[in-house]
């Protein structure tokens, strides 16, 4: 039976969607895995999203709480709101009461990727605090670490991502994920299927 994984992501202005994308790419590269992209519902009203200059959504499913439970690991990415994750996530996460009641999603890995307006606008806080989210669900957290090798000492280009997921550098949103920003989510997709295959089979 294929592992599933599930990437569960708010996008905005499409920057951690590109991200999400190229980690479905690289999870699916692992055989025997089965990738399905998903977004979480939208909080704002539509014409305040036309006010902020949002483009339209994708035509990815909305996904429930309810749907976490059929996956067996997922991937959450969104951007960052003053060094945290947006609320739009946290919002998600705060409707999961009932799996936290049952533990349903004890012991399934999960990865975090990510979007950032600036150097110093949260490539390491909005990971580090969001991990609080799986903790109290039991979830295994699934860094990449340095896995990704000579990517991750990059210094003579500007590059989102850490040790702790993908990640780019939205700054006023004409800027898009780069080649290596854009690797390092490929690298992730395939690292975190390749270590929810070996969980599912050892199970």
């Amino acid at each position: 039976m294929a592992t599933k994984v599930y990437i569960v992501y708010y996008s905005m202005y499409g920057h951690v969607e590109k991200l999400a994308q190229e980690i479905k790419k690289g999870a699916s590269s692992v055989e025997g895995v089965e990738v399905k992209l998903f977004q979480v519902p939208e909080t704002l009203p539509e014409d305040v999203l036309g006010k902020m200059g949002a483009p339209p959504k994708s035509e990815a499913p909305i996904i429930t709480p309810s749907q976490l439970v059929e996956a067996d690991g997922i991937i959450f990415g969104f951007p960052t709101r003053f060094g945290m994750m947006a609320g739009q996530m946290k919002s998600f996460f705060d409707a999961t009461g009932g799996l936290w009641r049952g533990q349903d999603l004890a012991g399934k890995p999960a990865g975090i990727f990510y979007s950032t307006g600036s150097q110093g606008g949260g490539q390491e806080t909005t990971p580090l605090t969001a991990i609080t989210q799986l903790v109290h669900h039991g979830m295994i957290f699934v860094p990449v670490g340095y896995t990704f090798g000579a990517g991750m000492f990059e210094m003579e280009k500007v590059k989102g991502g850490s040790p702790y997921g993908a990640g780019t550098f939205a700054g006023d949103g004409s800027r898009q994920p780069s080649e290596l920003e854009l690797g390092q989510a490929f690298h992730q997709g395939k690292y975190f299927a390749g270590i929810a295959k070996k969980l599912k089979g050892s199970a």
